[in-house]
């Protein structure tokens, strides 16, 4: 583990100027925005002995007592020499999620082995249950496509989707991307993950036919489905790879739309809203109790995004500005619009957590760095 200072604490009087309605900064570049959490650590968090990070791409905090949740990908690809081709949670079934201290650390749960083939989404509701969707199935066809209910001590309580199995009605999954459980205990999951790659109407229309989806997918607290809404397009209420979602304290669903370059916020029941532009090529969304929006762009790059930093974007809850930024990265293979994180989670202090995806890993190293004031 180490960490490196990368910038100056922002004063107390600048930041509440910013967030007073001054923006003063640059939502593309990230330049002229204060970033209030300058120290990086990078490969935070403890591994077991004998195992190396894999990537990830989610992380939540407990609402019963702030520590943090996430989960590694079994070592695929990971930064600290793991292989990357082949390597998943099916052919390496070590325990992919864990419980940390968010103040040291320690490891203080560790779950979930020969469940998954590749977890994706992750959150825990008000109960202190642990979600996780798992967005692809394994070679034969036994595992993924599914979300997962564990309890606080890993007990398996519920499973939605069929095993192994994709499909666009309202039993299956195709492509999983994240799960959030609103306060009454409805379930939403965001499915269908390719809709990024489909940058052509035709492309858009091609995937419809060929059964791809991009879609929100409400169910009761029991498992039993309720409505889906949305697919494949770039219209208000449609998507291309609804990556992340999150609900905030109006009860209205956020998502974050990573292909069509937005947030979209929704009723519980699914009708649309408005949306956010600020934020870039989202890919993880966490919401404060204090009305914060956190961001993080870990896809921005020369050929899906021009000229868009990849990092933290943050903002207040009701207009579509920004009053910080917190940046990714420098790498090579994007220049300078470097690289972060997939998912992103906030503790009750304002240290922020990353959790490295495939793209960002190899620099960052471990599966999540933590970004604080000092």
């Amino acid at each position: 583990m180490f960490s490196e200072r990368i910038g100056l604490a922002v004063p107390a009087a600048l930041v509440l100027l910013v967030g007073c309605g001054s923006d003063g900064g640059n939502i593309i570049t990230g330049e002229g925005f204060p970033n209030p959490n300058p120290v990086v650590t990078n490969e935070w968090g403890e591994l077991p002995d004998g195992r190396n990070w894999g990537h990830t791409a989610g992380i939540d905090i407990d609402p019963t007592d702030g520590h943090i949740w996430a989960y590694e990908r079994c070592g695929a690809g990971g930064g600290g020499g793991a292989a990357g081709g082949g390597v998943n949670c099916d052919t390496n079934p070590v325990d992919p999620i864990f419980k940390f201290d968010r103040n040291t650390g320690e490891v203080l749960a560790n779950f979930g082995a020969g469940i998954f083939t590749t977890p994706h989404g992750i959150h825990v509701d008000y109960e202190g249950n642990v979600w996780v969707t798992d967005f692809v199935a394994n070679a034969s066809g036994t595992k993924g496509q599914q979300v997962h209910k564990f309890s606080r001590d890993g007990e398996l309580l519920m499973s939605l989707g069929v095993a192994g199995q994709a499909g666009n009605d309202n039993a299956h999954f195709n492509g999983p991307n994240d799960v959030v459980v609103a306060a009454d205990g409805s379930i939403f999951v965001s499915d269908g993950h390719d809709g990024q790659f489909m940058t052509t109407a035709d492309a858009v229309d091609e995937g419809r036919q060929a059964g791809q989806t991009g879609r929100i997918m409400k169910f009761a607290p029991d498992g039993t489905f309720i409505r889906e809404w949305g697919q494949l397009g770039t219209a208000h209420g449609e998507f291309r790879t609804p990556h992340a979602l999150e609900i905030d304290s109006r009860d209205r669903l956020w998502v974050a739309d990573r292909g069509n370059h937005r947030l979209e916020i929704f009723d519980l029941d699914g009708n649309y809203l408005e949306s956010r532009y600020s934020y870039g090529r989202v890919s993880g969304i966490f919401i404060t109790d204090d009305d914060l929006v956190y961001a993080i762009d870990s896809e921005s790059a020369p050929f899906n995004h021009i000229n868009w930093i990849s990092g933290v974007r943050v903002g207040p809850l009701n207009e579509d500005r920004l009053v910080a930024f917190i940046p990714g990265f420098p790498t090579e293979t994007r220049g300078y619009q470097s690289t972060a994180g997939e998912g992103v989670a906030v503790d009750a202090d304002g240290t922020v957590f990353a959790a490295e995806g495939p793209a960002s890993i190899p620099i960052a190293r471990g599966a999540f760095s933590r970004y604080s004031a000092d």
